[in-house]
């Protein structure tokens, strides 16, 4: 088993439409290599509301932390840069840059036949529907895990979307990025453009949207990959 250093953790951090439990598949293994691992729960009201939520639990974590971010949370680990943070890993994540917000990445590319069609209530929220889950946000998951996953799912306000980011941590920090190659929702393209753009360790994978619900282990793979070249004693 691999040395981490003392008390390193994993944060792992869930994207619009979703809560930790999208992570219940990651966690176990990630404890059995010897790390530490929380989830940290957006209130996705904001965007800094939610760089807010993720920098108190890495501020409670007595090591050295890892930031995981799915989707949208790749803007939001990006802006939590503390010397405590040691790299970051992106999954199928939006990672705009300095000025850009979640809503020019996410729109940047072309859409896909089966992407859902977002719009956002009267209150300001944007909801997934049943059918973007059934056919886009985990398309590859069993019947079971898509009617649990629209069942939990949690809206993310369009306020989140459209705040320019400022100076990102990954031009800084070591930085990894799982490509799912089956992304009905954030285009493949798209996810190269931000990984090279990045300069990140690419890992491309034949996986969907949700890779933590559907397949795990390219997504601990990932992420041990960087715990080992930066978290290690």
């Amino acid at each position: 088993m691999t040395s981490f250093a003392k008390d390193a953790t994993v944060v792992l951090v869930h994207g619009a439409w979703a809560d930790g439990s999208s992570w219940s598949k990651v966690i176990a293994p990630l404890v059995r290599a010897g790390l530490k691992v929380v989830c940290a729960p957006l209130p996705l009201t904001s965007l800094g509301a939610d760089i807010e939520a993720v920098a108190a639990v890495v501020e409670k974590a007595s090591g050295p932390v890892i930031l995981v971010g799915h989707a949208y949370a790749g803007a939001v680990i990006s802006a939590v840069d503390t010397s405590q943070v040691r790299s970051l890993v992106f999954v199928a994540a939006l990672a705009p840059d300095e000025g850009e917000t979640v809503a020019a990445v996410f729109y940047r590319g072309e859409k896909h036949a089966d992407a859902p069609e977002l719009a956002p209530d009267a209150r300001g929220l944007i909801w997934m529907p049943d059918v973007g889950f059934e056919k886009a946000f985990a398309q590859n998951a069993t019947d079971q895990e898509k009617l649990i996953s629209a069942a939990v799912q949690r809206p993310i306000s369009v306020a989140c979307i459209q705040e320019a980011v400022s100076k990102p941590a990954w031009k800084t920090k070591p930085s990894w990025f799982l490509v799912a190659e089956e992304d009905r929702m954030i285009h493949p393209s798209t996810q190269r453009f931000m990984a090279e753009r990045m300069g990140a360790q690419v890992r491309a994978y034949q996986v969907d949207h949700t890779p933590s619900i559907t397949a795990p282990e390219p997504v601990i793979e990932v992420i041990l990959e960087a715990a080992r070249s930066t978290l290690t004693v």
